[in-house]
């Protein structure tokens, strides 16, 4: 057994229809490496548990795995937008969404998230960053202002499979991207922040 087995046999189980999720997203989407997983999932539902937010915005929903774990975690009567920014993924979005007894809190928005954030008229409690690595900067400048204070930001792979300590060519515009936002976010006196050494990296940001 390795140690993530370990934790995964000690932590909550991501239950049956994430699992179908999962297994789905595995024989048929290109990279499913790319979704939450069971370890991240169980995380995301236990930050909404804690926090309790009442709005919530996720960028980047790739196959809905987050989207349908933090909704888990969120009160009644609370709503999580998602922005994706690939039509061709919205129907494996909706069957998982439909079969979710949380459905009714997601709001799933297709198009590009530069273009859909000025849109929302709301005031969030938390935002999971998880899209286009290169453009984290312009997503986090967009949403600052819709965040209340005392508002968290969770943004993933800030680890970036450790290329964040490693010469960086100019051509990998992914990496220089997080390497950008990590900066930003470490000169801002306006939050506090913290990164987790979970998979990829997770970002905790707090809004004073």
């Amino acid at each position: 057994m390795t140690l993530e087995d370990y934790i995964l046999a000690h932590s909550d189980e991501e239950g049956e229809l994430l699992a179908a999720l999962n297994r789905d997203a595995h024989v048929n989407i290109l990279r499913p490496r790319m979704l939450s997983g069971h370890l991240q999932g169980r995380i995301l539902k236990m930050f909404c548990r804690m926090l309790r937010p009442q709005r919530v915005l996720e960028i980047g929903t790739y196959t809905g795995y987050a989207t349908l774990c933090l909704a888990e975690g969120m009160p009644e009567g609370s709503v999580i937008h998602t922005l994706e920014i690939n039509d061709e993924m919205e129907d494996f979005i909706r069957k998982y969404i439909d079969q979710s007894p949380h459905r009714e809190k997601i709001r799933l928005h297709i198009g590009d998230a530069l273009e859909l954030i000025p849109q929302l008229e709301e005031t969030f409690d938390l935002v999971f960053i998880d899209a286009d690595k290169r453009l984290y900067a312009e997503y986090y400048d967009l949403i600052f202002p819709k965040l209340r204070p005392g508002g968290v930001i969770l943004a993933d792979n800030t680890l970036w499979d450790g290329k964040v300590v490693e010469e960086t060519p100019a051509s990998d515009k992914q990496t220089l991207g997080i390497l950008a936002f990590n900066e930003k976010i470490k000169q801002d006196e306006r939050v506090e922040k913290v990164i987790l050494p979970l998979r990829d990296g997770l970002t905790m940001i707090w809004k004073k």
